[in-house]
């Protein structure tokens, strides 16, 4: 699976990928991950790649030429040119069935916005999917790419230790619930121990009650989630 990440500010994904489960993925070229500076593409002297909006107001708007040529080149350097996706608020919401749809992808291409959003023409003219991770406005779009990329990796192949863990994810394709509770040692902690039943070795009863709990907690928090 690979990731070209475009962004006004390349270095806050440094942390990012040298961390956790997605740096070991890379490690072990199961993911490819490559951030560009989209001021690389500027004609500016000083490598602007923003100005003023036509007709006033605050703020200012990301350039289409740097960013629709910038994409246009990252495309080229690869086999195949990707799924564009364009960080925004304006989006089809980020939910774990767009996840596992985007998990099909070999390639996408992220865009991150900053200011006041990118020119319209670079939506006109790329067509990109685009996507929002909530309704709420960051400062850009890094960490929507972050998250998005945090979350599709767990569907790839090998990621995961265990491949069942993604299927028993909450949200995860045909599991409506959310996710059982989990205890670990100790046994007890001051006054809350851990319910019997994960003791006893009997994994059809242990089966059963997580499949309880999952129901219960889905119907105290997200109700809407079950079916009439």
């Amino acid at each position: 699976m690979r990731f070209d990440v475009l962004t006004l500010f390349p270095d806050i994904f440094a942390g990012y990928l040298g961390q956790s489960l997605l740096n070991k993925a890379i490690d072990r070229d199961l993911v490819h991950v490559d951030v560009y500076d989209m001021r690389n593409w500027s004609t500016d002297k000083h490598q602007k790649v923003d100005d003023r909006p036509y007709g006033g107001g605050p703020g200012m708007v990301l350039c289409v030429k740097p960013v629709v040529e910038s994409v246009e080149d990252i495309q080229k350097a690869g086999p195949a040119p990707g799924r564009v996706v364009m960080l925004t608020p304006q989006g089809r919401k980020l939910n774990q069935k767009v996840i596992e749809e985007l998990a099909q992808e070999e390639r996408l291409l992220l865009l991150c916005g900053r200011y006041e959003g990118f020119d319209q023409r670079v939506t006109d003219i790329l067509q990109p999917d685009e996507i929002s991770i909530g309704d709420f406005i960051l400062n850009g779009g890094e960490v929507a790419a972050m998250v998005l990329i945090d979350s599709v990796i767990r569907l790839v192949p090998g990621v995961l230790g265990d491949e069942t863990s993604a299927v028993d994810d909450s949200f995860s394709e045909g599991n409506r619930h959310l996710e059982f509770a989990q205890y670990t040692r100790p046994r007890e902690f001051r006054g809350h121990v851990v319910p019997d039943v994960l003791l006893g070795g009997n994994h059809e009863e242990i089966a059963r009650w997580r499949r309880e709990q999952s129901y219960l907690k889905t119907r105290e928090r997200r109700s809407d989630l079950l079916d009439d």
